[in-house]
């Protein structure tokens, strides 16, 4: 049978090798039992814990994940702070001007807002600065866009996306990407003409050129906040 501290050392070698996961100003704490990985700690960013995780979940013996693994915030909030951010965000979006919100306050659910469509309704709470997601959406597209605009408050360390979808639809990699040219559009930092998408086997790849750094890191991190998405190719150059 192989060891617990076998398994460990062979995920912390990968993760030492991967220059992408620096363990070093970011520890990451792993154990195994039962075929289970635990994964807890703080990474520098969304790349990083999915980076993290996928390499956890490689060697034989692992057969499921406990995901404790969180991304530092850029900015610190209180999980009110981010609460409020997320529903401004959701309230702002045109895509859910038909949707009914709900936030969990204390103990109990409020309303946001309340329209009369059953299967229309986002429900929002903040733990530990962790966003969950929950209620039906439409289309997995507005699913996906949800997860993107909650990652994107400032203080937000991860997003659990439970949003259920009506009627119930099938995944494939023209929605990936489809998503992927609807948030770059949204996003200030990038410019989504400058950029173009790929997805294939729910790896995204992005080129073409774009002005700066930032700009090119934006585009993959909006790409890893994708629901779904498995790996990012960046190949955007920066002409800047």
């Amino acid at each position: 049978m192989i060891r617990g501290e076998e398994v460990v050392g062979t995920i912390l070698a990968a993760l030492e090798r991967d220059p992408r996961v620096n363990l070093h100003s970011h520890a990451v704490e792993l154990s195994f039992a039962d075929g289970i990985v635990t994964v807890s700690g703080e990474v520098d960013g969304i790349a990083a814990k999915k980076i993290v995780l996928e390499l956890a979940a490689a060697p034989a013996p692992v057969s499921g994940i406990v995901d404790r693994l969180r991304v530092e915030p850029s900015e610190p909030m209180e999980d009110g702070q981010i609460r409020d951010h997320v529903c401004n965000a959701l309230l702002s979006e045109s895509a859910f001007d038909a949707y009914s919100i709900r936030a969990l306050v204390k103990q109990g659910m409020e309303t946001v807002r309340s329209l009369d469509d059953p299967s229309r309704m986002l429900e929002v709470e903040i733990t530990g600065g962790v966003v969950t997601l929950n209620g039906t959406a439409e289309s997995i597209s507005h699913k996906r866009l949800a997860g993107v605009l909650a990652w994107w408050v400032p203080g937000s360390r991860d997003v659990v996306n439970g949003i259920e979808l009506s009627p119930p639809m099938q995944d494939d990699d023209d929605e990936v990407a489809d998503a992927l040219r609807l948030v770059l559009e949204k996003d200030p930092l990038v410019n989504a003409s400058q950029i173009s998408v790929h997805s294939k086997d729910l790896v995204v790849t992005l080129a073409g050129a774009v002005a700066t750094q930032n700009s090119k890191m934006a585009a993959e991190a909006d790409a890893w906040y994708l629901f779904g998405v498995d790996g990012v190719v960046n190949n955007l150059v920066v002409t800047g």
